[in-house]
């Protein structure tokens, strides 16, 4: 027996299945570099990245605060965090694209939680949430170490 399906029922499923995953993997630029955006590009929930280092903090980003990078955008809490982002991306961009280094030492693609950070040698580092943030914490240079290795083999696969 054949299935059909509507349009309706496709489009249903579609909707439903985009609320499920919470966060996507971009192919930044060409550059081989995956970004954790939500479904509507927005890099790390909306979270200012800058602050991290500068409030020792988690800070939401305004929308009119925003710069794409990598073909992701990034929110600020204010415009001298966009400026500083702008000029020196790559160090305020958080570690494995945004995603959990918990989950990346562990070989697993794991969506952040952006008030379960960690900020270790001047890199900012993302977990699924606090419970893997204190157990990371344990022994960061391991984890970084095995993070970093399962991170280049993503990113020789894109």
């Amino acid at each position: 027996m054949i299935r059909t399906y509507s349009k309706i029922a496709k489009l249903a499923l579609l909707v439903i299945f985009l609320a499920i995953v919470p966060s996507t993997w971009v192919l930044a630029g060409g550059v081989n570099k995956l970004i954790a955006t939500d479904s509507s590009g927005v890099a790390i929930k909306g979270y200012d990245t800058v602050a991290y280092f500068t409030e020792g903090r988690a800070v939401k980003g305004k929308e009119e605060l925003e710069f794409v990078w990598q073909d992701a955008t990034w929110r600020f809490s204010k415009a001298a965090h966009r400026d500083m982002f702008a000029a020196s991306p790559e160090r305020y961009a958080p570690k494995f694209g945004g995603h959990c280094a918990m989950g990346m030492s562990m070989n697993k693609k794991v969506a952040a939680d952006p008030e379960a950070w960690t900020i270790v040698d001047g890199k900012l580092y993302m977990k699924r949430n606090k419970a893997a943030r204190d157990r990371w914490r344990q022994d960061p240079a391991t984890r970084i170490k095995m993070a970093e290795d399962v991170w280049t083999e993503l990113s020789k696969q894109n």
